[in-house]
C-alpha cells in the first residue's frame, strides 16, 4: 500500500473546533495541504476570518463558522450548517480548550500559593470544565447522528498528558478536566464502535500556542517544561501533524478508544 493512499484525506469533510489558532489551526493546515474540505469553528471572529483567508490563499476549500462550543444552540447550528453545505461529515477534531492557570509549584520548585487547591476559584473550575469537558459532550451530541446515518466517522479529541499524570506546574483543574476527557474518549469509543465511528485522542505535552496567555511563547516559561522532557524541548503545533493525518485517514482504521501521546518522552520520567 502506497503511503499516499494509506494516509489519503482528499475530499474528506473535516470540522475543527478551536480552529483559529494554535493546535486547531495546525490541524487545519495539515488537512488542507492534503486536500480535505474544511469547516473551521472558533469563538474569535477576527482570528477565524484570518485563518480562513490564510488557508484559502493556499487553494483550500475552507469555510468559517463563528461558534461558542459551550453553548449547545451555537454548536448545533454550526454543525447543521456544515452538513447542509457539504452533505457529509467525515472527521471532527474536537479541539477547543482553555488553560486553568499555573499549578501548585513554580518553575523554580517553590510553592505557588495561587495554584493551591484552597485558593482556586469555583468560577475557574466551571469555566474550564465547560470549555474542556462539556463542549466535548455537546460536540458528540451534535455530530454523532450524522455519522450514524453515514455508518462512519472519526472523532479526534485534543486531550493532554495531564489525562495520564498528576501535575505540578499545570493547574489541577486543567489536569482533572483532561482526565475526564480521557475517559470520555474510551467510553464513547466503546459505545459508537457498532456504528463505524472511531473516537481517539491526541495527547500532547506542553505546546507552544497562545493558550494560557501565550506564556509558553516565552523562553523562561518554557524552561522547566523543557528540562522535564527527555527530548529537551516542548512541542510546536507542527509536531502534531503526523498524528492528526494518521487518525483522520484509513491508516488508523482498526484504532479506537486510544490516545497518541506526543510529549518528548515526558511521561517516561526525567532523563539526562
Amino acid at each position: 500500500m502506497e503511503a499516499a493512499k494509506l494516509f489519503n484525506v482528499r475530499d474528506q469533510v473535516v470540522a475543527i473546533t478551536g480552529a483559529a489558532s494554535g493546535i486547531g489551526l495546525g490541524y487545519a493546515k495539515v488537512m488542507a495541504s492534503n486536500g480535505a474540505r474544511l469547516a473551521l469553528m472558533d469563538i474569535n471572529a477576527n482570528s477565524l476570518e484570518a485563518a480562513v483567508a490564510l488557508l484559502k490563499e493556499s487553494g483550500a476549500d475552507v469555510r468559517g463558522y463563528v461558534t461558542d462550543v459551550t453553548r449547545p444552540e451555537s454548536l448545533h447550528l454550526a454543525f447543521q450548517q456544515v452538513i447542509q453545505n457539504y452533505k457529509q461529515l467525515d472527521v471532527v477534531f474536537a479541539n477547543a480548550g482553555i488553560s486553568g492557570g499555573p499549578g501548585f509549584l513554580k518553575g523554580s520548585g517553590e510553592r505557588n500559593p495561587e495554584g493551591e487547591v484552597e485558593n482556586l476559584s469555583a468560577e475557574t473550575w466551571h469555566r474550564v470544565f465547560e470549555t474542556n469537558v462539556t463542549s466535548l459532550f455537546l460536540t458528540l451530541q451534535a455530530v454523532v447522528p450524522q455519522m450514524k446515518k453515514q455508518g462512519s466517522g472519526r472523532i479526534i479529541v485534543t486531550s493532554s498528558i495531564s489525562a495520564s499524570m498528576a501535575e505540578t506546574l499545570v493547574s489541577s483543574i486543567y489536569a482533572t478536566s483532561k482526565g475526564t476527557v480521557g475517559h470520555m474518549v474510551r467510553q464513547y469509543a466503546l459505545e459508537l464502535a457498532k456504528y463505524g465511528i472511531l473516537v481517539n485522542a491526541i495527547s500532547p505535552g506542553p505546546v507552544i500556542t497562545n493558550i494560557g496567555g501565550g506564556r509558553l511563547q516565552q523562553a523562561e516559561s518554557r524552561r522547566p517544561f523543557e528540562r522535564a522532557a527527555p527530548l529537551g524541548r516542548i512541542a510546536d503545533p507542527s509536531d502534531l501533524y503526523g498524528a492528526a493525518l494518521f487518525l483522520a485517514s484509513s491508516a488508523s482504521a482498526m484504532i479506537t478508544g486510544t490516545q497518541i501521546v506526543i510529549d518528548g518522552g515526558r511521561l517516561l520520567g526525567s532523563a539526562d
